[in-house]
């Protein structure tokens, strides 16, 4: 993000987002209560910003019906198969929302630019995809694809942040790295895939990321107006008066293993 351009302010991000995730769970009761079935796929260069997104999302919705799809590297038996077929087993059921952290749009991307696949491998993919994508749609899958799209400066800036921060330095791989030296290969790669599977029932929406704070609100905002979910009430919960005690008691203290109290040791 470049110097002249403002964050969105801290305190009205704050106060959006939690406005947005209010609505994200009554967007979640509806799937649940309808069966639909929702699937949201995260794509764009490394360190531009969908993992916090995806967090910002799933932050207070229900695990059971909700869940983060981010496969690992393909292993010996699955690169023998179909290449849809390691993605297709974690679609959702009926009244379920996954989230897809990268998706089969790897072939198009890190597997084009770095050589992982061949040519032929690339060129099915591209042919096969968008077939694919309608046969999710015609079936009643709500299919939404996400580009988050950060400049050259940003990136290279979030890099060197992660250089010695010990929570993110994991996110520094090799082919992370590539994807400086690499970055006009990876533009080539995103706009061969944008011509070939940006189709009318399942297009590609970008996300301009350099603010993150934005970013996310965007994606958020943009996600409720996609879904035509209706909100509803949740239904009543009474919570019941503790019952008197009768004839339970409780085994001695000194018997039970505590975890030790750091926090009060260091809070003095």
């Amino acid at each position: 993000m470049s110097k002249k351009q403002k964050r969105m302010p801290k305190e009205l991000y704050e106060k959006e987002l939690e406005r947005l995730q209010v609505e994200l769970v009554a967007m979640q009761r509806w799937v649940v209560q309808t069966g639909a079935r929702v699937v949201v796929i995260f794509e764009g260069r490394d360190a531009a910003g969908k993992g916090g997104a995806i967090k910002r999302i799933v932050q207070y919705l229900n695990p059971r019906t909700a869940r983060v799809v981010a496969l690992p590297q393909p292993s010996e038996r699955e690169q023998g198969q179909w290449y849809f077929q390691r993605y297709i087993q974690h679609l959702p059921t009926s009244g379920e929302i996954v989230l897809m952290d990268r998706s089969w749009y790897n072939r198009a991307g890190v597997e084009r630019v770095m050589g992982y696949s061949t040519e032929e491998q690339y060129e099915r993919f591209l042919e096969q995809v968008p077939i694919v994508e309608k046969m999710l749609v015609d079936d009643g899958i709500i299919l939404v694809k996400y580009w988050f799209s950060v400049s050259d400066k940003e990136q290279h800036r979030r890099f060197k942040s992660r250089l010695d921060d010990p929570m993110r330095r994991w996110k520094l791989s090799e082919t992370d790295l590539q994807s400086i030296t690499r970055w006009e290969d990876y533009s080539r790669a995103k706009d061969a895939m944008f011509e070939a599977t940006d189709t009318p029932h399942a297009p590609w929406w970008t996300i301009e990321s350099d603010d993150k704070r934005a970013a996310r609100l965007n994606v958020i905002h943009h996600l409720l107006s996609v879904v035509a979910y209706e909100t509803s009430e949740p239904d009543p919960v009474v919570i019941p008066k503790h019952p008197v005690s009768e004839s339970y008691v409780r085994p001695a203290l000194e018997d039970q293993r505590f975890v030790p109290d750091h926090a009060g040791s260091i809070a003095g």
